[in-house]
């Protein structure tokens, strides 16, 4: 039964969560607008897709995604301390699984391709859609290796947020005007339906499993990272094209 029961209450408090949005829109439409609404059937058909869709979403976040995330944190911990070992050098793996996890995750963000194929289209390809990509992607890793380097230190998260921020301050006013507000939005685009989810379950997972760690104080704020340091990667893959261009005409 609890196949059947599961599902119906998953869709029932998704749409507690949907249907104001609806109502908002129905409203602004009717009341302020006041105007009807343009083809109700497909809008409703496409807010039964919607609730469905996110409904199977979230089941599978709860049923594989923060599994496997936790599982892995923990297997990782445990190989990293069987060697006899407490120190933070000793979580080696932990640190190129959070590099690696970070830079797959990335590239596969929907989000991410969306935003990085209309940049492209807008700039008439003075921005490369693939090269965006993975400055994000680069960005995102290095973050969430630090943002795993914290977890295991324990070292306070407001460091680490503020020099990077710093480093952001600087790096615009020597960043190229076109990729500032591109770059600023790819730290938006990275945590979203992908990224997050498998990120926030190894950071819990990983506060959880490591001697001396809270996971409410030290298991979150790996999503903080993923959205700093991809601005950080962006900027300085803006200004390093840029360099490369003033040498070459230095060179003619």
């Amino acid at each position: 039964m609890e196949l059947f029961i599961d599902p119906i209450k998953l869709l029932l408090a998704t749409a507690k969560d949907v249907l104001p949005v609806l109502g908002l829109l129905v409203f602004f439409q009717m009341v302020i607008l006041k105007r009807p609404l343009p083809r109700p059937g497909k809008i409703i058909f496409g807010f039964c897709l919607v609730l469905v869709g996110m409904a199977c979403f979230l089941g599978g976040l709860d049923l594989a995604l923060f599994p496997v995330g936790r599982t892995m944190a923990l297997q990782l911990v445990q190989g990293a301390q069987s060697g006899g070992k407490d120190i933070w050098t000793a979580y080696g793996w932990i640190y190129l699984f959070a590099f690696m996890l970070g830079f797959s995750t990335t590239i596969a963000e929907p989000s991410l391709i969306a935003v990085a194929s209309k940049a492209e289209e807008a700039s008439h390809k003075a921005v490369s859609s693939l090269g965006l990509r993975i400055a994000v992607a680069i960005g995102v890793a290095v973050g969430i290796t630090l943002g795993t380097f914290r977890i295991v230190t324990g070292t306070p998260l407001y460091i680490y947020i503020l020099a990077g921020y710093v480093i952001v301050a600087v790096q615009t006013f020597f960043a190229p005007r076109m990729i500032i507000p591109l770059a600023y939005d790819s730290g938006g685009v990275t945590t979203s339906t992908v990224t997050v989810p498998l990120v926030a379950a190894l950071g819990l997972g990983l506060a959880s499993n490591v001697p001396g760690r809270s996971p409410v104080l030290d298991g979150f704020g790996l999503i903080a990272f993923a959205s700093l340091f991809p601005i950080i990667s962006v900027l300085g893959y803006a200004q390093l094209a840029q360099w490369i261009v003033r040498r070459r005409n230095r060179k003619k």
